[in-house]
């Protein structure tokens, strides 16, 4: 299979990849129609810099140990299902009743950028994914470090630009989506949705 061939398949693998519903998706949908278009964009490029660190743990090595020792899988996937937790413990308790979008953040428990990483980088399976994944589309005879960042960096621009249309078209609800009411069923919404999340990546196997 030529180079040209492997960058195809990648791109439509990673396209489906991202397409498919999952935490991300939730993640930027609620913070798009409850906060806004630019903490959902903070988030966005935090689910970005995760993937680029699980790509720089899988093209310097390390993510091959969190592919073969139970204990590193095991620790980080618990980790992640307690962050998981502690997300939707939050929005169950303490729902917003209103909001404004152009309301200035302070600290950690507003920076959607820090969310979106810390989610993606708690998440075993992205890490067991890349090392599973990758290597077969990085051409014989090529960099396998030069080729992991570039296969991670398609995988971004996909995922950012997919995050970019939901962010988009989720500003033609605003208006109804922005109401107390409804943030606030939202909010639990996502809570229930994030605990679900969370037991199934504690409950998760190889």
């Amino acid at each position: 299979m030529s180079v040209a061939d492997l960058l195809l398949a990648y791109t439509l693998a990673a396209t489906l990849l991202t397409l498919t519903p999952g935490l991300d998706t939730a993640l930027i949908l609620r913070t798009a129609t409850v906060e806004g278009g630019r903490k959902a964009f903070h988030a966005a490029l935090g689910i970005d810099a995760g993937c680029f660190i699980w790509g720089a743990l899988v093209a310097f090595g390390l993510g091959a140990l969190l592919a073969v020792s139970e204990f590193a899988y095991t620790l980080l996937k618990w980790c992640g299902a307690a962050y998981l937790c502690w997300l939707g413990i939050q929005l169950l308790l303490r729902p917003r009743q209103q909001f404004s979008v152009n309301a200035a953040s302070a600290g950690s428990e507003n920076n959607w950028f820090l969310r979106g990483m810390s989610g993606n980088v708690l998440n075993p399976k992205m890490g067991v994914f890349y090392v599973s994944f990758l290597p077969q589309f990085i051409p014989a005879g090529h960099s396998p470090l030069i080729w992991t960042f570039l296969l991670v960096a398609i995988h971004v621009l996909i995922g950012t630009l997919w995050s970019v249309t939901l962010i988009i078209s989720s500003r033609y609800a605003s208006g109804i989506l922005r109401k107390p009411a409804v943030v606030k069923w939202m909010d639990r919404t996502t809570g229930c949705l994030f605990l679900l999340f969370a037991a199934k990546l504690a409950l998760s196997r190889r």
